[in-house]
């Protein structure tokens, strides 16, 4: 998949989310198991697998009469790419402009930004 091209909608994140974190390939049954408080029928989450797998974002194995699905979009590469376009679309690209912007609202904590300090310390 192109990487400037993923476009991966709220919903299909839910399940991609839940693909990343098991790590292994996962049948609709199972992502639907982990997704009960979604409260999404079955066949939902199978048309959701159907378009991700049109997509490119999801592949997928026959295995007896299940499909087993696994990410096909590696999950720091899609958040390096949304956490880009996000920075660029709303903040004209600057990192600067978002970072003053969490300061300014007040929605970054002391220990939040004591960790952002360190983290520029080791890159020193």
């Amino acid at each position: 998949m192109e990487k400037d091209k993923i476009n991966i909608t709220e919903a299909e994140l839910e399940i991609m989310n839940v693909l990343w974190k098991t790590k292994e390939p996962m049948t609709a049954h199972q992502v639907s198991d982990a997704l009960k408080s979604k409260k999404w029928k079955y066949s939902t989450i199978a048309t959701l697998f159907s378009r991700m797998a049109d997509k490119g974002t999801v592949t997928y194995e026959r295995r007896g009469r299940f499909f087993y699905y696994t990410p096909a979009v590696d999950e720091k590469e899609y958040k390096a790419y949304e956490t880009k376009n996000f920075i660029s679309n709303l903040y004209n690209g600057s990192v600067k402009n978002l970072v003053a912007s969490l300061f300014e609202s007040k929605q970054m904590s002391d220990d939040d930004i004591e960790e952002i300090r360190k983290l520029f310390e080791l890159e020193e």
